[in-house]
């Protein structure tokens, strides 16, 4: 007897590529794209379990801590007699460019916390008072890299927050801090200028 009597197919035994509408090299490259995709997701996934925590604004604090003890190393060499010396008369003295950087650091950096109230510059001259306010201007931009999470650092905040303002009227923190360290260079440049014409060698040029 026959097994096929009693055991018949109900349908179709095997469904072709073509009788569900579908080509088979359409089918294959279905496949294909489902499989790449996963294989997308599971790459992503192991990167981002890879990468430490907070790493954006991780690799913002590396080139601050840089420029930031550049600075301070540069304003404790210059001796205090040559704190009011400027290359040419036009320009700010070399105190005056300490009490500049200090205070436009410290109005980003508070700001960022919240604190739109900063001042814009300390109102002092000596070297140790100068000292003091590059110090504390550091420390309030240590605290800010810190304490903000990845997420926190693509808040929008005023983009009025150190020049040159952008068109919009608002950029992410990040940014901002991207922007202070910018401006933290630029001036430490300028200032190199300072200690060269006094036959100094900058703390870039003479690593400990």
């Amino acid at each position: 007897m026959s097994v096929t009597r009693f055991f018949k197919p109900i349908g179709p035994t095997r469904a072709s590529a073509a009788d569900h509408g579908v080509r088979p090299t359409a089918r294959v490259a279905m496949n294909v794209s489902c499989v790449g995709a996963v294989a997308l997701l599971v790459f992503a996934s192991a990167l981002a379990a890879q990468l430490p925590p907070n790493a954006l604004v991780v690799e913002a604090k590396f080139p601050w801590t840089v420029v930031r003890d550049n600075l301070l190393k540069m304003a404790e060499k210059m001796p205090a007699e040559y704190y009011g010396f400027k290359p040419s008369p036009e320009i700010e003295t070399f105190g005056q460019r300490v009490a500049h950087i200090a205070g436009a650091n410290f109005r980003i950096c508070e700001g960022i916390k919240g604190n739109t109230n900063a001042l814009r510059r300390p109102s002092v001259a000596s070297k140790p008072e100068l000292v003091a306010a590059l110090k504390e201007s550091s420390a309030a931009c240590d605290s800010v890299f810190d304490s903000l999470t990845d997420a926190a650092a693509l808040e929008k905040i005023s983009s009025r927050l150190g020049g040159p303002f952008p068109p919009d009227p608002t950029r992410t923190k990040l940014s901002t801090l991207y922007n202070m360290i910018r401006h933290s260079n630029e001036m430490y440049g300028y200032m190199c200028v300072y200690l060269r014409l006094k036959g100094i060698v900058p703390p870039s040029s003479a690593p400990e």
